[in-house]
């Protein structure tokens, strides 16, 4: 992941109700793919969202990578992408918590 990249979706988590849609998406996540997600309406509905903010919040964290949209008849049932999350924390964790760290090397044995 590019630091741009990082800096994007950390961006988007920095916002509370971009925080809690995401958790909300991450608690409705399934082994299997067509069972995960939630759509737009049930989302709204859950976090007490009306429409057009629920809109802005959702096209940020896609624009993110945080969150993709699939269309099932006339819903978008939207998921947390876990992968680019993964990536997020890999990126941040990379340089500071690395075997090769000055200040990892003097906590370890």
């Amino acid at each position: 992941m590019e630091k741009k990249e990082a800096i994007t979706a950390l961006a988007a988590l920095a916002h509370d109700t971009r925080l809690d849609i995401f958790r909300l998406l991450v608690s409705w996540e399934s082994d299997q793919a067509e069972e995960a997600g939630l759509a737009a309406g049930a989302i709204a509905d859950k976090l007490s969202l009306p429409a057009p903010t629920l809109s802005f919040h959702l096209k940020e964290l896609s624009r993110s990578g945080l969150v993709e949209g699939r269309r099932e008849g006339r819903s978008i049932i939207y998921r947390a992408r876990l992968g680019s999350l993964r990536a997020v924390a890999d990126f941040l964790l990379h340089d500071c918590c690395s075997a090769t760290s000055p200040r990892i090397r003097s906590i370890t044995p």
